[in-house]
């Protein structure tokens, strides 16, 4: 079962960059885009979240989001990690993961696919650049694309 209507979604903003952050919600706000947004600020806190541990264990405050975007260089437990252990896990699997970083080396892009990313994006640096970043995401990931029922593997 598809759990979004006409685009609108929860999204899991994986980052640790203050700026970073302000600047994607600055986007999603602009872009008048309707999603529902939490922020994790470790790896560690996503994780927390996505398995529903701690203070993320009521589910209805705390939804599976629809799409991850996760930034790579976190502190302690790193976006690969995060990534790694998301696509091994049974029930979580199968949450589209957008890997939203700067780094352009081709190590982190081949690690990132690896471990099972979906897509794979360079931060843009122009407000303006970014803000169509974000209005190809929703397009794409939120409105156009049919992602696969959550639950038992």
């Amino acid at each position: 079962m598809v759990s979004r209507i006409n685009g609108l979604g929860h999204i899991l903003l994986v980052e640790d960059n203050p700026m970073d952050i302000a600047l994607t919600l600055d986007a999603f706000s602009e872009a008048a885009l309707k999603n529902s947004i939490h922020v994790a600020n470790t790896g560690q806190e996503a994780l927390d979240y996505l398995f529903g541990t701690g203070k993320f264990s009521d589910r209805e405050q705390y939804p599976l989001p629809d799409l991850i975007l996760l930034d790579l260089k976190l502190p302690g437990i790193d976006g690969h990690e995060v990534l790694r252990r998301i696509k091994l896990t049974p029930g979580l699997k199968r949450l589209p993961i957008v890997v939203l970083t700067s780094s352009q080396k081709d190590t982190d892009l081949i690690q990132s696919y690896n471990n099972g990313a979906n897509s794979y994006l360079i931060k843009p640096v122009s407000t303006t650049d970014f803000l169509a970043v974000v209005h190809q995401i929703d397009q794409y990931w939120l409105t156009l694309n049919i992602g696969p029922p959550m639950g038992d593997d």
